[in-house]
């Protein structure tokens, strides 16, 4: 099963094609030709026999017709059967979108790194490169412009370095790629800030955590835009009650609990996001706690290590 940084990687990549080109040259130094536009294509790469292959993200770049395609594999650890199907990837695909194709491997590992870089011997005097790209290798991105200009690569950038031994250095490119954030959709910047501080030493988070005001009174951009959103959704509902109620008191209390409920539904959605699914009997307790509790747990919830921590903050 793939593990979550897998997922994690790849999931950059697809939402924003470009950032395999934006790498290759930055990181690698590579070569890439003028393109357009990037694209996701299709991950199969099967070809007429009925052996099945299947790359983890695979990338087009067009000016009109397509110029490169970039097939992009997030390795963790070591497999020899890479050495029979990566050629394989690269030589279906090429056959298919009639261009040049290159594989890059994303590797957490530095040994891992030198492993997938080994040329591949395919006989006749044919060999095969894949271009190799550490997370040790990607760049260091603590500027909030840059940040906002490339917010994937920015997050990419914190997820990098979230563990180096400069914790206080991994907490400003972890606090500039939640700051670029901000302008995007909902799910997206929720998805990403949780990579981010999944990605952080317990050192990093403490720092990280330092950034966030110690009176939780929805100060922090990060909490403005989700606690907003949320008590918008809730003054919504409520008003929504109020209104069919018919009468000023029905209204008041109708905005009351739906800002309570809209409050309750958020944290548990960043709940079941930090720490996978919410037990049912959690979720009925949140759902009926007051709103001074769910403001509490929203206060440590996003720097807490566990669901238990993020529950009975101390």
């Amino acid at each position: 099963m793939p593990s979550r940084l897998h997922e994690d990687l790849l999931r950059l990549f697809q939402n924003r094609p470009a950032l395999a080109a934006e790498v290759a040259r930055w990181a690698l130094h590579a070569e890439l030709p003028e393109f357009a536009e990037a694209r996701i294509d299709s991950a199969n790469l099967n070809d007429l026999r009925p052996a099945e292959y299947r790359a983890d993200c695979v990338v087009v770049l067009l000016r009109e017709q397509p110029v490169l395609g970039i097939i992009v594999e997030a390795q963790l650890g070591r497999d020899e059967e890479k050495a029979f199907t990566w050629p394989a990837y690269v030589c279906n695909l090429r056959s298919r979108i009639r261009c040049p194709v290159c594989l890059l491997v994303l590797t957490a590992d530095d040994g891992v790194a030198r492993w997938a870089a080994r040329t591949i011997d395919l006989g006749g005097g044919n060999r095969f490169a894949p271009w190799v790209l550490s997370l040790s290798d990607i760049p260091e991105i603590s500027d909030d412009a840059q940040a906002k200009a490339d917010p994937e690569l920015a997050v990419l950038s914190a997820v990098a370095h979230g563990g180096d031994e400069d914790f206080e250095k991994s907490a400003r490119i972890a606090r500039s790629a939640t700051a670029a954030l901000l302008d995007l959709d909902a799910d997206r910047s929720l998805m990403y800030h949780d990579m981010v501080l999944a990605s952080l030493s317990e050192a990093a988070r403490e720092v990280l955590q330092a950034m966030i005001p110690d009176k939780y009174e929805f100060k922090s951009d990060f909490a403005k835009h989700y606690f907003g959103l949320g008590q918008a959704q809730g003054l919504s509902q409520g008003l929504s009650q109020g209104e069919a109620q018919g009468h000023a008191q029905g209204r008041a209390e109708g905005q009351a609990e739906g800002l309570v409920q809209g409050r309750a539904e958020l944290v548990l959605r960043l709940l079941a996001r930090r720490f996978g699914e919410v037990p049912q009997a959690i979720q009925t307790s949140l759902r009926h706690a007051d709103i001074e509790t769910l403001d509490r747990i929203g206060e440590h919830l996003l720097t807490a290590r566990s669901l238990a921590e993020a529950l009975d903050p101390r």
